[in-house]
């Protein structure tokens, strides 16, 4: 036993392995398996489930399968297959040699179905799916039998060999179970097995035109592989009396299938329809947009593995449907990243400033840390000269009394380097705007501290104008602008709940010059403006974008709102 099983169990799926483990209910074994649909990419909902899954498998000496869940072709491609098999890779978990379909299972699946047929548990329906809804009764109203329900064992023997032979339209047929149309829980009452599909698989081809639903798949398709312990969402809850039905009528071996509650977050969608919609419509440019929540745009976004394995552990697992704050998400990701990160200067909105006292040729190289957090990653060399580059949000003409940047006739300290006074202002003369500032540097001051003892009460960053390099920065926020917006966006239309700020591109930002040979997927941290990553697709040697992971945690939003009342 390790570490982690000696331990008290932590959740109720835990408690339940560590009981199954100490009876030899399944000979010592946990084997898990991670089973998911090819039909769009994974989000941070799917994230909870792989952790969860390969985790378990992990800490208890077992094993976990990765098996598509491959049985609609009319909505699954070899790309989302491609991008699930990378996005798990990612996470830092893998499969071994442990890679299935349930498409490998095709013809067991119609093997176990024969089995039902010939026990006189399974029949060809020719009600249209619209007429099998009307049958099915409600929570409180029994369903009704179909009139076919009480064919012979060997007509429905031949119908669904002739259903499989491609005899039949798309429609026209359908394999049910027989159960118990009165049955209180709605999914016994005769659920469809197979449908009639002409359709193109990705791996089978043209092979077969019957496909299985996904719940006479799923605990099939456990059985075969030998799955002890079978973690699915809460919303499968009312399926597990299906999934037990089946296993025990076609009298092969059970798995235990135990639900947990799936993974909600605010400001966020997690519905794979809706996520696609969100692409289709254009709202973003793909599924690997930095807006949206899947593992491929958080990758891009600058999210590390590392980060949402922790934010998984720390949400936990429960029965109890929830809703999380993207915000401790963010405070995962951002403490992560505060530890790894390399510290850089950037000036996304440049401000021009003349040092009018300082050497015109003369640049020096000043120190500067690269992480407070880690000495190990040691310092750097910036640049410093006469002609500088800060944020323009960082100068007021008539500050506000709480403002106390950069403003005519103010000192303050520029980061690594010196104190700075602002004499001039230099406006354009069509527009007023403010477009350099004429200073004077204290040569006393070099390291940013006045011998004499003075303080100033703000330190700026800054990017020497002789060496910066330009850049294109995208500042990504929420996608949507309401806290819930899954039930809000079960409209048509998403233009009620999407935010109309969650992108701003910057194309002239400045960056100091040791960010040349910053490469696609690096992760940095903008000095007083927040975590960003180099653009992994749109980047490339002579053009460099970021994208902006998280923000800082700051007051300046604040001040510079009280600023304008």
């Amino acid at each position: 036993m390790n570490e982690k099983e000696s331990k008290s169990p932590s959740n109720f799926i835990r408690s339940i392995i560590e009981e199954d483990l100490r009876t030899g209910r399944w000979e010592g074994r946990v084997h898990t398996r991670f089973p998911p649909e090819p039909n769009g990419f994974l989000h941070i909902g799917h994230a909870k489930s792989i952790c969860l899954n390969f985790g378990i498998a992990a800490d208890y000496n077992g094993l976990c399968n990765l098996r598509f869940d491959d049985t609609n072709p009319l909505k699954e491609e070899q790309t989302y297959i491609d991008a699930i098999m990378e996005d798990v890779r990612w996470l830092g978990f893998d499969w071994g040699d442990r890679l299935y379909y349930a498409s490998d299972y095709f013809e067991q699946l119609y093997e176990y179905a024969l089995k039902l047929i010939r026990d006189g548990k399974a029949y060809v329906d020719d009600l249209s799916a619209e007429q099998i809804r009307q049958y099915r009764g409600t929570l409180k109203e029994p369903g009704r039998e179909s009139p076919y329900r009480n064919r012979s064992v060997e007509e429905n023997l031949d119908l669904f060999e002739r259903m499989r032979a491609g005899e039949f339209e798309e429609g026209s047929k359908v394999l049910r179970a027989r159960i118990d149309m009165a049955a209180p829980n709605l999914n016994l009452r005769d659920p469809v097995m197979y449908r009639v599909l002409y359709a193109t698989h990705p791996r089978t081809g043209d092979r077969w035109c019957i496909y299985p639903t996904y719940d006479f798949t799923h605990g099939q398709s456990d059985s075969i592989e030998g799955i002890t312990h079978s973690l699915c969402t809460l919303e499968f809850e009312d399926h597990r009396p299906l999934y037990d039905w089946f296993l025990d009528n076609l009298e092969i071996y059970h798995p235990r299938q135990i639900e947990f509650a799936r993974l909600n977050l605010t400001r966020t969608v997690m519905s794979k329809r809706k996520l696609l919609r969100l692409v289709e419509e254009g709202h973003v440019s793909g599924w690997d947009d930095p807006r949206m929540p899947t593992l491929s745009g958080l990758r891009r976004r600058g999210y590390t593995p590392e980060s949402i394995r922790n934010f998984c552990e720390r949400i936990g697992i429960s029965k109890k449907d929830s809703t999380v704050d993207i915000a401790f998400l963010e405070h995962c990701v951002r403490e992560d990243l505060n530890r790894r990160a390399p510290r850089v200067m950037a000036v996304l909105r440049p401000l021009r400033v003349v040092l009018e006292n300082y050497p015109e040729d003369r640049v020096e190289e000043l120190e500067a840390v690269n992480n407070p957090e880690d000495e190990a990653m040691g310092t750097r060399k910036v640049p410093f000269s006469k002609v500088l580059y800060i944020e323009r949000d960082d100068f007021m003409e008539e500050p506000p009394k709480k403002f106390y940047r950069l403003a005519p006739g103010r000192e303050v300290r520029l980061r690594y380097a010196y104190y700075v006074k602002c004499n001039d202002v230099i406006k354009d003369e069509n527009t007023g705007q403010v477009v350099e500032l004429r200073c004077t540097y204290d040569p006393e001051t070099r390291g940013g501290w006045a011998p004499d003892g003075r303080k100033v009460k703000a330190t700026l960053h800054w990017v020497s104008a002789r060496h910066a390099l330009s850049a294109e920065v995208r500042l990504y926020d929420h996608l949507f602008a309401s806290d819930h917006p899954e039930e809000a966006a079960d409209g048509t239309d998403f233009g009620s709940v999407l935010n109309p700020d969650s992108l701003e591109t910057l194309t002239d930002c400045k960056l100091e010059p040791s960010l040349e040979s910053a490469k696609p997927g690096d992760r940095l941290q903008f000095e007083r403006l927040g975590y960003f990553c180099v653009d992994p697709l749109d980047s490339r040697p002579g053009r460099l974008v970021f994208n902006r992971t998280v923000t800082l945690r700051d007051t300046w939003a604040k001040i510079r709102k009280a600023g304008k009342k």
